[in-house]
């Protein structure tokens, strides 16, 4: 019976997630997502200390500290309404070639993460 318990750890042990976070640190990006039905595409550049977003032709602009190389903090530098003041937490769970998947909520909202997927374009 103790090989049946043992199996699955043997299994489990082998994958592993590719996670070279550095890759993404600087660049320009796309994350495309459903907004009303629709797929809306927002394109961001990202470098040591900001994160300029530019979507549907509105730019904003975010302070960016990193935790550690694949969990950062934004924090909106010109926050229209109260939610906007509130910094969010993000971290790059998985990577590929040009592509990361990361989860984000609000900090110190674990109760709301969402998850999604950007693509390196530069």
């Amino acid at each position: 019976m103790r090989r049946l318990y043992f199996l699955p750890l043997i299994y489990f042990s082998c994958y592993s997630v590719n996670r070279d976070c550095v890759n993404f640190q600087h660049g320009k990006f796309k994350f495309t997502q459903i907004i009303n039905g629709e797929l809306k595409s927002s394109y961001f550049t990202r470098d040591s200390l900001y994160e300029i977003e530019n979507f549907e032709g509105k730019i904003d602009t975010a302070s960016i500290r990193w935790v550690n190389d694949c969990e950062f903090i934004l924090t909106k530098l010109n926050p229209i309404s109260n939610q906007d003041k509130r910094p969010i937490q993000m971290r790059i769970i998985s990577t590929n070639k040009d592509t990361y998947t990361f989860e984000y909520s609000l900090v110190g909202d674990r109760k709301n993460i969402q998850r999604g997927t950007i693509q390196k374009i530069d």
